[in-house]
């Protein structure tokens, strides 16, 4: 492997916190898939990856906040923190991503979300 995995995910999570979607899609494969974990299918393109998040990307707020990154060979996991508007208000919620990289691509991704925590009212 000539290519850093964990550089193209923090290249991927930079573009997400940008909302930048020209380069975050730079960084899918034109086939990735997109998992809620373990295994259900949200988006097996990259169109439909970028189908969305263009919604995701008009929050204002949307920020993936790294708490720690792992990687074995082309396996990057990473743990975040991400803020986001929720139709509750907005919040924070714990997010575990992982992500298959080939050919400087991410080929593969599965989230595994934890349940939102919602700001508290002024």
């Amino acid at each position: 492997m000539d290519f850093d995995p964990c550089e193209i995910v923090q290249k991927q999570l930079d573009a997400y916190n940008a909302r930048d979607i020209e380069s975050f899609m730079s960084h899918w494969a034109e086939d990735a898939e997109y998992y809620a974990f373990p295994s259900d299918i949200l988006a097996n393109s990259a169109a439909q990856i970028r189908e969305r998040h263009i919604a995701r990307f008009k929050e204002e707020n949307l920020f993936g906040r790294l708490v720690k990154r792992l990687a074995v060979g082309n396996i990057v996991v990473d743990q975040e923190v991400v803020t986001r508007t929720f139709p509750e208000g907005t919040g924070r919620v714990d997010v575990m991503a992982i992500y298959e990289v080939e050919d400087e691509k991410i080929t593969k991704a599965w989230f595994k979300i934890g349940k939102p925590v919602l700001d508290k009212a002024a």
